[in-house]
Parts: structure tokens; C-alpha cells; sequence
């Protein structure tokens, strides 16, 4: 019989060191950004959603919480964490429901707008026009990495 546990997944050494990468990691890719065409690219989201893709919505959940405590303390928003847990939990589950990948991520980005909007707006105080400027940087970056943790997963989760 097989053990089943709360994250639905082998609790080994390797998939434990993965996960925990995968959370911790996206504090230091926050620190870096490149603009293109002048949108604000952010590379945190990969490691978020590759976790997703292979630990499903636990995956998701930890990375964005885990991932996004630098962030949130140097922007001094901590609903940033919130904001990605909601993205990594959503996308992990429609991903594990076999939802198309731009569809899945769209969807998840459609679900947490919501919240970052009144977070950034009327609790944070931030400018309409940055928060809009953070919306469009955030949806590109988000189908970005998505793509590109659905076209790396593989050889990322053979790692574990």
C-alpha cells in the first residue's frame, strides 16, 4: 500500500531539496527584472509555476509564499505573498486538471488580479498608473514563464 500523504506527492530527499529550491529561489530572482519593449519582465513567476507543473497546487502554494518573502518585505507589501500564493495554488490545480497551459496561467493571472488591484491600490496607496504599469508587467512575465516551465519541467523534475 502506498502512503498518501498531504501533498500528494513522494516525500523523498531529492523532492524535498527540489521543493525547497523551488520556494526559496524565487527571493533571489526577485531582485532582477529587464525591460522589453518597455514592460517590466519580472523572472520570479518560473520558479513559482515550475513548482506548480510538478508539485501540483502544494508546489504552487509553498513556492509562492516561500518565494515572494523578500519581495514582500523590500516593497514593504505583504500582500504580494498573498497575491502568489493565489497565482501558484490556482495554476497547480488547473494545471493537474489538464488545462492548457496559456489557459491555465491566464486564468490564474484572472483569479489573483483581483486581489493585487485592491492590495496595491487602496491598502498599499500605490499610484493607479504604477499598478496598471505592475498588471501589464505581470502578464506578460506570467505567460512568459509559464510557457517556459511547461517546455523545462521535465528536465528540472528528473532532478528530484
Amino acid at each position: 500500500m502506498q502512503y498518501k500523504n498531504i501533498f500528494n506527492f513522494q516525500l523523498t530527499l531529492k523532492n524535498i531539496t527540489l521543493l525547497a529550491f523551488l520556494a526559496v529561489f524565487p527571493n533571489i530572482l526577485g531582485l532582477f527584472h529587464v525591460n522589453i519593449f518597455g514592460v517590466r519582465v519580472h523572472f520570479f513567476q518560473y520558479l513559482i509555476f515550475l513548482a506548480a507543473i510538478i508539485y501540483g497546487p502544494a508546489g504552487g502554494f509553498i513556492s509562492g509564499a516561500v518565494g515572494s518573502i523578500y519581495t514582500s518585505f523590500a516593497l514593504n507589501n505583504p500582500y504580494i505573498m498573498i497575491g502568489n500564493i493565489i497565482l501558484g495554488t490556482v495554476f497547480g490545480v488547473l494545471i493537474r486538471l489538464k488545462w492548457n497551459i496559456i489557459l491555465a496561467v491566464l486564468t490564474s493571472y484572472l483569479i489573483q488580479l483581483p486581489w493585487l488591484y485592491l492590495t496595491d491600490v487602496y491598502l498599499v496607496h500605490m499610484p493607479v498608473k504604477v499598478v496598471q504599469g505592475v498588471i501589464i508587467a505581470l502578464l506578460f512575465s506570467n505567460i512568459l514563464w509559464a510557457v517556459v516551465a511547461k517546455l523545462s519541467y521535465k528536465k528540472i523534475r528528473n532532478l528530484a
